[in-house]
């Protein structure tokens, strides 16, 4: 298992445009992929999951992965986020 913690600096947190292209990666990989926000659980490979966090602007969430390429999938995610989702 591979995990690391990220705030999200862009303006919309994780609404939207945002969270189709954070589903969207975490979907590449074959690892099971969860965030974690508040200490719930959510699969980032659901659209609807990853928009019930209702994470904001200044959201510390932790990404989490386990399989074969936790690692790789994490570091992309982490990166996205870091990017502000290309915005």
């Amino acid at each position: 298992m591979f995990k690391q913690d990220v705030t999200l600096q862009n303006e919309t947190g994780l609404h939207a445009r945002p969270a189709s292209l954070f589903v969207k990666e975490a979907s590449r990989f074959s690892s099971n992929v969860t965030v974690i926000k508040d200490g719930k659980e959510y699969n980032a490979k659901s659209i609807m999951g990853v928009l019930s966090m209702g994470a904001g602007k200044g959201t510390t969430i932790t990404i989490q992965a386990q399989g074969d390429d936790a690692k790789e999938a994490v570091e992309a995610l982490v990166k996205l986020v870091k990017d502000n989702f290309n915005e």
